[in-house]
């Protein structure tokens, strides 16, 4: 058994309906119906031109500097998938750039997160292909190996299956497991119908603020009476 350097092939992944309903939700609203306990890392940053990301994760752990196991995941995606790569968070060399974008682009991926550096920053910036990575670097990658597809890998504590819905905007990347896509969703737009009632209040200056003082009471927060 070649552990750490074998390509699995992916039992399942998340329903379209999951991703579509993700879409017109903001990251951080998901973020805090999951308890506020998941997160890629503040590392993770969006280095494309512009626009979110929503898709199956197809996943990729391999040797920081190296990404041969990267190309054969671009071989192996179909349309819709975002490619999540681990690896390690190291900055040395670039593990993606403007030719395999190219070709991530041809196959119809939905996203490209390297929890690494990319380079070709310039050409990366300038097309909305979303693609989120930890730092950019000049210095090019290897091809040797090894490494693994469609394992669980682990990005800033975050656990990333193949097939769980991994998510992007300005605000980083986050990834729903797949039993857990329905509760999650469902919460989050919850959320967001209330926060825009909540920012129709704001607007209006009809919204109750009377929280915060009650706060600062009962955390015993010594203030004057108003």
């Amino acid at each position: 058994m070649a552990v750490g350097f074998r390509i699995h092939s992916r039992k399942r992944a998340v329903a379209d309906e999951w991703i579509k309903r993700a879409r017109a939700l903001p990251l951080a609203n998901i973020s805090d119906v999951m308890s506020r306990m998941a997160s890629g890392g503040a590392t993770l940053r969006p280095m494309h031109a512009a626009g979110g990301m929503a898709g199956p994760a197809l996943t990729v752990k391999t040797r920081p500097g190296d990404n041969l196991m990267v190309h054969k995941a671009l071989d192996m995606a179909v349309a819709g998938d975002v490619i999540v790569v681990d690896a390690a968070g190291d900055l040395s060399n670039a593990i993606f750039g403007e030719m395999m974008l190219a070709q991530a682009a041809r196959r119809g991926v939905a996203g490209i997160v390297i929890h690494g550096a990319i380079r070709d920053a310039a050409a990366i910036r300038a097309n909305p292909l979303p693609v989120f990575a930890a730092g950019v670097t000049h210095r090019g990658p290897y091809k040797d190996g090894p490494g693994e597809i469609n394992g669980p890998i682990a990005i800033g504590g975050m656990v990333i299956q193949p097939g769980d819905l991994v998510l992007g905007d300005d605000d980083g990347v986050l990834a729903v497991a797949v039993d857990d896509c329905r509760a999650v969703i469902e919460a989050a737009e919850t959320k967001q119908a209330a926060e825009t009632k909540q920012m129709a209040a704001i607007e209006a200056g009809t919204l109750d603020r009377s929280w915060v003082d009650a706060s600062l009471r009962r955390l015993g927060c010594e203030m004057p009476e108003v």
